[in-house]
């Protein structure tokens, strides 16, 4: 079998094969719309999600992204903002983005965010418990959140750059899918390194055997750092080398970015597009 780097280098000299139109707008549909800065307002918020709603009217032969991503007491302004259909309100919660907190609090976080109207709550794996190999403790924190989320997709953070190697990323993928993740995403952005290809294929072989062990299909979000249509084009070809087809849609392939969808549409048009 192909090493995690060979493989790597398979999807690289391969990349025009997803560098096309078609796949570019299909993972703008797949983007989670992402602005987590300390500098964000309620008015810059609403211009955000303004943007979202003229989209089609500047660029009516691309997809509208699938969310907009943004921290949990901003749900209600992205929620009363938006107009066009199909876009969610995402939030990341459980005091992303390190997730050193009194659990009720996170709880809490993740609920308010939901009764505000997000459809979408990211939170990130209880490092400080997962480092120190209280399993245990990583899995009822997800559960407590699973708990007030229901109806709602869950995305568990990994922040694969804090773990040590890939069978630590197994671990965590597992053990974050067996307690109720819809999905499990690379990172949080904020630490380098972020997403990485190696953290992606790895996880999403992990997705394929828990998928043919359970039945169930979990969605893949690798996030952090990718900026550039040609990321997200590597990130599309793992997905479809390793899980196929079916799994390239937004209900289980999501990019979180906050630059990507201006980088793919002026690759596709060929010239500098600063829209979002």
């Amino acid at each position: 079998m192909d090493t995690i780097e060979q493989r790597i280098k398979a999807i690289h000299d391969n990349l025009n094969h997803w560098m096309t139109p078609e796949v570019l707008k299909a993972c703008l549909g797949m983007t989670d719309l992402t602005t987590l800065k300390t500098t964000d307002t309620y008015s810059s918020i609403r211009k955000l999600a303004g943007k979202v709603n003229d989209f089609q009217y500047r660029f009516p032969e691309y997809p509208l992204p699938a969310s907009i991503c943004v921290y949990p007491n901003f749900a209600k302004t992205v929620k009363e903002t938006l107009t066009v259909p199909g876009v969610h309100t995402t939030v990341v919660a459980g005091c992303f983005p390190a997730s050193q907190s009194f659990l009720e609090v996170k709880v809490l976080e993740s609920r308010m965010a939901v009764e505000d109207g997000a459809d979408e709550v990211d939170i990130v794996l209880a490092l400080n418990s997962f480092l120190d190999n209280n399993l245990s403790r990583c899995e009822a924190e997800i559960r407590a959140v699973r708990e007030v989320t229901q109806g709602r997709i869950l995305k568990v953070i990994l922040e694969t750059g804090a773990l040590a190697d890939a069978q630590k990323i197994r671990e965590a993928s597992f053990l974050a899918m067996e307690s109720g993740a819809d999905f499990i995403k690379t990172s949080t952005g904020k630490m380098e390194p972020a997403a990485t290809p190696f953290a992606a294929i790895v996880m999403c072989d992990c997705i394929k055997e828990y998928f043919k062990k359970t039945g169930r299909k979990i969605g893949f979000k690798p996030a952090g750092g990718i900026s550039t249509a040609k990321d997200a084009a590597v990130y599309y070809g793992i997905a479809e080398t390793i899980l196929g087809q079916e799994w390239l849609n937004s209900s289980l392939l999501r990019f979180g970015a906050s630059r990507v969808a201006n980088s793919i549409i002026s690759e596709i048009e060929k010239s500098s597009v600063t829209y979002f």
